[in-house]
């Protein structure tokens, strides 16, 4: 980073490592930032839309089925961001019929990434919200796959950069601190996760997000880890029950101005484009949230009516509710999931195809394969 591209007011915070490149060292959080009537209106607006999504998220019967799906379709998103081209149908179908990972780098990128959210907001987990549990998040991210050579589960021990594909740390568009500094920069950063905010949470997990990025202290994954720290501090700080927000939904097609905005804060000490971008994507995707939970919650209450008669079997419903969760299935999966033979898993199955619930596709070697087509499309599709 040459100092002459930052703006003054941020040319103190750039030093000269031990190897004499320049690096960027983000001040410790919070910021001073001046609530004008643009930031008021901003956070008024996505206060209001994540207040409504959790009252949805309280009062559903099968929220946390709906947490599930809404789960997967972030880590699609958010890793789609990073380049991996995997689709929602793909990871369900991983899910239930996993295959040699060398034969499928980017869906299990995906899938590590559900896990390692899934870890962190057990209920039962071991560690508090710290850097040891995002140590434990990075470590399940980047194990057996590309980029599991990038010490899963350790803080970086050399200079990052980013910038154009090819391009040299001295002609780099961003550097983030230096090795000797990095320790500096995450013990700030873990402070401010704990201390009393001053500023209301919506705009502190917007901070505590730039401020992950612009230290950047894994060799790769940084980006999922601090888009999963947002689902993280939302649940952990009790703005919603559930992880039903997926803002990389959002990100995702508008990438370029997401990096574009992050980087101004360091570059030119642009707080408040940053916020007023992040709680306009968290009023956006808070709303989308919500009417996906709704349409889901009727779909789920349609069909469980369909599958539920005298004559039916009273297994169908659980099978309609572990395909919200993931919206594929296998007859060994079904089996397992009622706890009955391969022809009663079978023929439960094929209730479902005749229902209209499951569209049976092309077997892979000799496994039948079954996708909830509706409920992927109501994932991933335009909403009314």
């Amino acid at each position: 980073m040459r100092p002459e591209d930052v703006s003054p007011i941020q040319r103190p915070h750039i030093t000269h490592a031990e190897r004499g490149y320049g690096a960027f060292v983000p001040p410790p959080l919070p910021p001073q930032v001046i609530f004008d009537n643009q930031l008021v209106n901003a956070l008024s607006a996505a206060d209001r839309a994540v207040g409504a999504l959790a009252g949805i998220g309280k009062t559903l019967p099968s929220a946390y089925l709906l947490a599930h799906a809404l789960v997967r379709r972030e880590a699609v998103l958010s890793s789609r961001i990073e380049g991996t081209q995997t689709t929602l149908s793909e990871l369900a179908l991983f899910e239930v019929e996993p295959y040699p990972r060398e034969d499928g780098s980017d869906v299990a990128e995906v899938f590590n990434y559900v896990d390692a959210l899934k870890h962190v907001l057990a209920v039962d987990r071991r560690l508090p919200l710290s850097l040891p549990l995002l140590l434990e998040a990075h470590k399940i991210l980047m194990t057996g796959v590309r980029g599991g050579h990038a010490t899963p589960g350790e803080f970086r021990r050399s200079q990052n950069w980013i910038g154009p594909p090819g391009v040299l740390l001295d002609q780099a568009t961003y550097v983030p601190p230096p090795l000797e500094r990095l320790w500096e920069c995450l013990d700030a950063f873990e402070k401010y996760l704990h201390a009393d905010r001053t500023l209301p949470p919506l705009m502190a997990i917007a901070c505590l997000h730039y401020q992950f990025e612009a230290i950047h202290p894994f060799i790769d994954g940084n980006g999922r880890i601090g888009r999963l720290l947002i689902t993280l501090l939302l649940v952990e700080w009790g703005l919603l029950p559930a992880p039903l927000l997926d803002l990389s939904a959002y990100l995702e097609p508008r990438r370029d101005e997401y990096y574009t905005r992050l980087l101004a804060v360091s570059m030119h000490g642009d707080w408040p484009g940053w916020i007023e971008f992040f709680l306009g994507v968290v009023a956006h995707q808070a709303d989308d949230a919500m009417q996906r939970a709704t349409a889901l919650q009727a779909l789920r209450g349609e069909y469980r009516t369909q599958v539920t008669s005298a004559r039916a079997s009273s297994l169908l419903p659980r099978l309609v509710d572990a395909l919200f969760e993931t919206p594929a299935m296998t007859i060994g999966r079904a089996a397992e999931l009622l706890g009955v033979t391969h022809r009663s898993a079978a023929l439960n199955v094929g209730k479902l195809v005749n229902a209209g619930v499951l569209t049976e596709i092309k077997p892979n070697g000799r496994t039948r394969l079954f996708l909830a087509a509706e409920i992927l499309r109501v994932l991933n599709g335009e909403l009314a």
